[in-house]
């Protein structure tokens, strides 16, 4: 600093503290200086003091002598003399004062003696105060600095140079942000900045980040900050200090993880496997793997275990792989490297995929190399995509179930910055687990689903045959949502005299065993209407042979159109009124005697009659079309009846009455017949 700008610098406090004196002698050992300071050490003002003998004034009679001799030896030779010794307050006790003493020389060649004096108990006092903090500063485990006010190191214990791990001498004089590179040093710089200037500490403030001596792990810190004055409120700097809670921070974040992950497990349980269909119980997997475990996550089964041509034993070479689903928690480019949904893919025997199928075992690449990812993605561009995306870490996890390798999970990170560990694979390995119980029951049910629908079509009757007087269209679907199918059929079967028998069934239950009773009925009513016998015989005979099948019940509506005379004959075996549409007129429930279904072995069937003209239609259906479990039947009837009131051509209502009364979630199958009765030409023209 310069010499002109010397007088700006604040002076210190110390030597007020120890209340420093000075006193002049001249060679006769007469005082001739006394300064204020010396009235607090020895009691005597300079007015009592100034021309008086010091060793009269302020020496005890049995120390005169050898005060004499020091004076002598100060004031002859030169030397210095440093040391304590009792003097005699003016109160008249003993007191033992620091000494300094020197000779002065001054310009006429007088010699004068100078004592530099301060009461050694004050001193002792203060030696003891900053011996005992050096010490507290030096050995403590808390990391202490001391910053000037200009955010400079001045002081650094060992402590921070353990904690932050770089040492002492490469603190000082530098700013935080010139030592501390990888932490936030803008918010700790701006915290130092607001201590200085207001004086409030700021205690315990969490910082997490990374040291130059540890630079792949995190570390955390309780770090206080507080504004060190000095007497007269001078503003010295700011001191730091700094605790390390790594280890808490650490149990912490495993800790929160360990939630995380039993919530995701939790979330796993009521998400994945909600229904019987391969593919959403995949894209269940999928999605609840982001964003908790994986940034984009893969579902990938193996091709011949979709097709049950999968064996046992030790598989080798490539493999065909179907993508049944993919899932990020971000937009990323990743997803487009991914197989795309319903896709196949052969994968060799070197690709992570395949090995992971193979060995029945997690693949885990902690770290990806361009090498690792070419072995990751179907080809080179995706694998260009993958590292565009950041992919830096993969996992692969077999899916097994009943001891089958049915497939793989595939998870991927590019924004999550932690590789995949063994508490990853741990959770994936538990995810995938449920999963592949979930997708076998699928891929089971789905193949005895999808015997029993074939059955049913199989039993159920071609397009309808031409038919004089009378045009008819047919609808079956299947149960969305159930977990198997069901036994109901229609049919439509030409009879002698123009006539047609008009059939719509319903078995209770489902699966292979209800459509095959359904097979038996649609049989045996074709070969009793045959037989030319009136609607309620006919149901009589199919009464007898369903009560001779086990626990098997069914409704049946059995109706003859003649054409000629355009009548309905019709009887009702517990099934669903049908509905008349006369040309012109509102949508009715025809009103008939209900009778019992088939198989209760109650003989109520009664045959009816209706006219049914030119340009009426009529509609018959099972009860799935109009049940639900969140409606009354009749809310629903009426709602049928609202719906037929706008007309449609004939080919294209069935599909129309399914698109407006069904759900998805629908839980029956529906057979649905409509007929429309047609002018017939007269005879003999």
């Amino acid at each position: 600093m310069p010499a002109r700008d010397a007088w700006r610098v604040p002076a210190g406090e110390l030597l007020d503290l120890l209340s420093v004196s000075a006193v002049v002698l001249d060679d006769g050992g007469r005082i001739v200086f006394w300064s204020p300071q010396a009235s607090e050490v020895f009691g005597y003002s300079a007015g009592e003091a100034l021309g008086r003998y010091a060793a009269d004034l302020l020496v005890q009679d049995e120390h005169r002598e050898l005060v004499i001799k020091l004076f002598a030896e100060v004031m002859g030779t030169g030397a210095s003399w440093a040391g304590a010794f009792p003097i005699r307050h003016k109160d008249g006790s003993v007191r033992l004062v620091e000494f300094r003493n020197m000779r002065l020389l001054d310009d006429r060649g007088d010699v004068y003696a100078l004592a530099i004096a301060a009461d050694q108990s004050m001193l002792q006092q203060v030696e003891t105060q900053l011996a005992l903090s050096d010490h507290l500063v030096s050995q403590s485990p808390v990391g202490i600095a001391l910053l000037d006010a200009d955010l400079r190191y001045l002081f650094v214990n060992p402590a921070l140079e353990r904690i932050d791990g770089v040492a002492a001498a490469d603190h000082i004089g530098r700013r935080p942000r010139e030592v501390h590179t990888l932490l936030d040093v803008d918010t700790v710089e701006s915290a130092l900045q607001q201590v200085l200037i207001t004086g409030t500490a700021l205690i315990d403030q969490y910082h997490v980040g990374r040291t130059v001596v540890d630079p792949d792990n995190d570390h955390a810190w309780s770090v206080s900050y507080y504004r060190i004055d000095g007497p007269g409120r001078r503003v010295i700097g700011v001191a730091i200090s700094v605790i390390d809670v790594s280890e808490r921070h650490r149990a912490a974040a495993e800790a929160d993880r360990a939630r995380r992950r039993l919530a995701t497990i939790a979330d796993a349980s009521a998400r994945v496997g909600t229904s019987l269909d391969v593919e959403r119980t995949a894209q269940e997997l999928a999605k609840v793997a982001v964003s908790d475990l994986a940034d984009v996550a893969a579902v990938d089964l193996l091709d011949a275990v979709l097709a049950f041509r999968r064996t046992a034993g030790t598989h080798e070479g490539a493999e065909l792989f179907r993508a049944l689903a993919v899932a990020s928690a971000y937009p990323t480019e990743a997803t487009s490297a991914a197989d795309e949904v319903g896709h196949i893919a052969a994968y060799g025997a070197n690709r992570l995929v395949t090995q992971c199928v193979h060995s029945g075992q997690p693949i885990v690449v902690a770290h990806t190399s361009r090498a690792d990812l070419l072995r990751i993605a179907r080809d080179r561009a995706a694998a260009v995509a993958l590292a565009r995306a950041g992919v830096h870490s993969y996992l692969a996890v077999p899916l097994i179930a009943r001891n089958e390798v049915l497939g793989a999970f595939d998870l991927l990170r590019a924004r999550n910055p932690l590789p995949f560990d063994e508490a990853d694979v741990i959770l994936a390995g538990e995810l995938a687990a449920r999963a592949a119980i979930a997708i076998d029951n699928a891929r089971w049910h789905e193949s005895v689903r999808n015997s029993a629908e074939s059955l049913q079509r199989s039993l159920l009757p071609g397009l309808p045959p031409q038919l004089t007087g009378l045009e008819v269209d047919a609808c079956y679907q299947p149960a969305q949502a159930s977990s198997e199918v069901g036994g109901d059929w229609y049919d439509v079967i030409p009879l002698a005299g123009d006539r047609t028998a008009l059939v719509v069934g319903d078995v209770m239950g489902n699966g292979i065993d209800a459509a095959a009773t359904m097979g038996r009925l649609r049989t045996a009513t074709c070969a009793y209407a045959d037989l030319d016998l009136a609607p309620d015989e006919v149901l009589r005979h199919l009464d007898k042979i369903t009560r001779g099948l086990e626990h098997y019940i069914a409704t049946c509506l059995y109706l003859v159109y003649d054409p000629h005379r355009h009548e309905c004959r019709i009887a009702n075996a517990g099934h669903m009124p049908p509905v008349l549409i006369p040309g012109g007129h509102h949508p009715q429930l025809l009103s008939l005697p209900t009778g019992v279904p088939l198989g209760v072995g109650e003989d109520h069937f009664r045959t009816t009659s209706f006219a049914m003209a030119p340009g009426d239609r009529l509609v018959l259906y099972t009860d799935g079309l109009v049940e639900t479990r969140h409606h009354p039947i009749d809310e629903r009837l009426n709602t049928l009846l609202e719906i037929l009131e706008e007309q449609h051509p004939l080919e294209s209502t069935g599909q129309w009455l399914l698109n407006a009364l069904r759900h998805p979630d629908d839980h029956d199958d529906v057979a649905l017949l409509i007929a429309q009765a047609q002018p017939t030409t007269p005879a003999g023209r």
